[in-house]
C-alpha cells in the first residue's frame, strides 16, 4: 500500500460533526472567558486590584522566578489594564469567528493559528491571575486552545490523531476525577457524598435545593451513577464505534445534570465538548433522525461532505498529516507524567505539568464538605460602629452567593464568578487571606470597581464607617418550612469573626 492511501486512514470522515461542535463550543467558551476577564480582572487582579498584577511580575522579578509565559512580560510596563482589555477584546473576536465558521472556510491550516492566538492572550492571562484564576477548568481551557485548531478547516477531513488526543484528555478528567474520589473522602465509597454535594458545592443553581431534598436511595444511585462512569463507561471511548459514541453520551449526560444543579463555571460544557471527539456523525443520525443543516454527514463509505461547499473530502494533503503527527507526537511526550498520575498512590489533582498547560492532571470533590458555612461582610454608616445598632448594619450581597433567606439561587455557568467562588473557599477556613483583607480595605473605602462585582452595595457607594465579618451555618429549607415561610434556606448565626473601622 503506497504512503498515502496508509496516510489516508487517518482521516477520521465521520466526525466532521464532531469537529464543528468542539471547534465553536471551545471558541465560544473563549468568549466567555475573556468577556469575564474584561468584567472581573481590573477590580481583582489590575492596576489598583486587591492582587495587583504589576507587583505580582515584580515580586517575581526580585526573586529571579521565571513564572508563567506572558506577553505583559514584553510590553513598556510590567501590565497596564489598556493592554489587558486589548487582549480580551482581540480574544473576544476571535472567538467569535470561529463561533461563526469563518476561519474554518478557510485552507486547512487557518483555524491554528486563531486557537493559538486565544491560547496565548489567555496563557498570558492565567499567568499573572494567581488564586483568582486557579481552576483546573482554567488549565482544561488552555489545553483545548492549544490542541483544537489543529482540528483543521473544512476542507480537511478531521485528523483522527487529534480525536484520539482528546479522548485521551477526557479520560484523564473523568478516570482521574473518579479515582479522587475513590482515594478521598470515604463518602464516595460509601454512597453517601450525593447526601451533601447539591447543599454544600459552591455555587448552587435554581434546582439544587429540588435536588437536596430527594430521597437517600435516589442520592446513592447519583453516587453509583458518577463511579460507573468515570470508572467504568469512560473507557469505552477507546473501543471502536458505536461502543465510543455510547461511553461519550454517557458523560454528556451526566455533565448535563451537574449543569442543571449547580454553577461549575464552563468545566461542564467543555467537558461535553471535549466528549464529542469519540461521538461519530452515523451515531448523531441515528439520535437525531437525519443530518445537521450546513454540518453534512458521511454519504458512503469513506465519504463525507465538507461544511463549507457541500463537496466530498479528498483526502488530506501529506504535509498536513505530517504537521499532525508531529504535533500529537510531542503531546505524546508531554503525557508520561500525567499517565503515572492516575496511577498513582499521590494522585494530584488539577495539576499541570509544565508552564504551557497542556496534557494537565484533573479532579474535583475529592473531599466532600458537610456543613454549608458563608462568610457575610455587613457595614453600617453609624458614626461609632462599635455603638450602632443591629438594624443599623447591612450585608453586602454577591451574585452567586447565598443571601437574603428567600432569594433562589441563580443560573450563571458557565459564566465565571471568580470573587463569589473565593468567597466559598474562606468559609472553609476562615481567616486573614491576603485578596480578604484587601477586599475589605476596598469595601471600607467604597472602591467602585469592586462595588461593581457585587449585586448589591447597601449604601449606593458611600464609603462605610465599620464593617463585620459575619460566618453563617446554611442550610436548604425542608418542604414543610418552605411552604410556611416561603424560604429557601435557612441560617444559623455562628458570630463575628472580624471588625474593621
Amino acid at each position: 500500500m503506497e504512503l498515502h492511501a496508509w496516510l489516508s486512514l487517518l482521516d477520521a470522515r465521520e466526525y466532521t460533526i464532531a469537529r464543528e461542535v468542539i471547534m465553536r463550543g471551545v471558541a465560544l467558551v473563549f468568549v466567555i472567558a475573556f468577556a469575564s476577564t474584561w468584567r472581573q480582572f481590573p477590580a481583582l487582579l489590575g492596576e489598583r486590584g486587591l492582587l495587583p498584577a504589576p507587583r505580582f511580575l515584580a515580586r517575581l522579578e526580585e526573586r529571579g522566578i521565571r513564572g508563567g509565559p506572558t506577553l505583559f512580560r514584553f510590553s513598556r510596563t510590567p501590565y497596564s489594564d489598556r493592554l489587558l482589555r486589548v487582549m480580551c477584546a482581540i480574544g473576544m473576536l476571535l472567538g467569535a469567528a470561529c463561533v461563526l465558521g469563518l476561519p474554518q472556510l478557510g485552507p486547512a491550516w487557518t483555524t491554528i493559528p486563531v486557537f493559538l492566538v486565544m491560547w496565548g492572550l489567555y496563557l498570558s492571562i492565567h499567568s499573572v491571575g494567581q488564586i483568582f484564576y486557579g481552576f483546573g477548568w482554567e488549565s482544561m481551557l488552555l489545553e483545548c486552545g492549544a490542541v483544537v485548531g489543529f482540528l483543521g478547516s473544512d476542507t480537511v477531513a478531521p485528523p483522527l490523531l487529534i480525536l484520539l488526543f482528546l479522548r485521551w484528555m477526557l479520560l484523564r478528567l473523568e478516570f482521574g476525577a473518579g479515582m479522587i474520589k475513590m482515594r478521598g473522602d470515604p463518602a464516595w465509597r460509601d454512597l453517601t457524598a450525593m447526601e451533601h454535594h447539591h447543599l454544600t458545592q459552591p455555587m448552587p443553581g435554581p434546582l439544587s435545593r429540588r435536588a437536596h431534598l430527594m430521597p437517600r436511595w435516589w442520592h446513592r444511585l447519583e453516587t453509583l451513577g458518577s463511579h460507573v462512569v468515570q470508572l467504568g463507561a469512560i473507557w469505552l471511548i477507546l473501543l471502536p464505534q458505536p461502543l465510543a459514541s455510547i461511553g461519550a453520551s454517557l458523560v454528556i449526560l451526566t455533565q448535563l445534570f451537574l449543569m442543571l444543579t449547580g454553577n461549575f463555571a464552563w468545566l461542564n460544557l467543555l467537558t461535553i465538548l471535549v466528549a464529542f471527539s469519540a461521538i461519530s456523525d452515523p451515531f448523531l443520525r441515528w439520535i437525531t433522525g437525519g443530518p445537521w443543516p450546513g454540518w453534512g454527514l458521511p454519504h458512503g463509505p469513506g465519504e463525507g461532505r465538507g461544511a463549507a461547499d457541500g463537496g466530498v473530502l479528498a483526502s488530506s494533503p501529506l504535509w498536513w498529516h505530517v504537521l499532525v503527527i508531529a504535533v500529537v507526537a510531542g503531546l505524546v511526550v508531554l503525557s508520561g507524567k500525567p499517565l503515572r498520575n492516575l496511577f498513582s498512590s499521590h494522585q494530584l489533582m488539577n495539576a499541570s505539568f509544565n508552564r504551557w498547560h497542556l496534557v494537565n492532571a484533573y479532579g474535583a470533590f475529592g473531599s466532600m464538605t458537610k456543613q454549608r458555612h458563608e462568610v457575610e461582610i455587613e457595614g453600617t454608616l453609624a458614626e461609632d460602629p462599635d455603638a450602632a445598632g443591629e438594624e443599623e448594619w447591612h450585608p453586602y450581597l454577591f451574585h452567586g452567593k447565598p443571601g437574603p433567606l428567600a432569594r433562589r439561587p441563580r443560573q450563571f455557568a458557565p459564566y465565571h464568578l471568580r470573587l463569589d467562588w473565593l468567597m466559598w473557599f474562606l468559609a472553609l477556613r476562615p481567616g486573614a487571606d491576603p485578596w480578604f483583607a484587601a477586599l475589605l480595605k476596598k469595601l471600607l473605602e467604597g472602591d467602585p470597581q469592586i462595588r461593581r462585582l457585587l449585586r448589591a452595595d447597601p449604601f449606593d457607594g458611600r464609603a462605610p464607617t465599620g464593617l463585620r465579618v459575619r460566618l453563617f451555618d446554611y442550610r436548604y429549607a425542608s418542604r414543610a418550612e418552605h411552604r410556611a415561610s416561603g424560604d429557601q434556606w435557612v441560617r444559623t448565626d455562628l458570630g463575628i469573626i472580624a471588625r474593621l473601622g
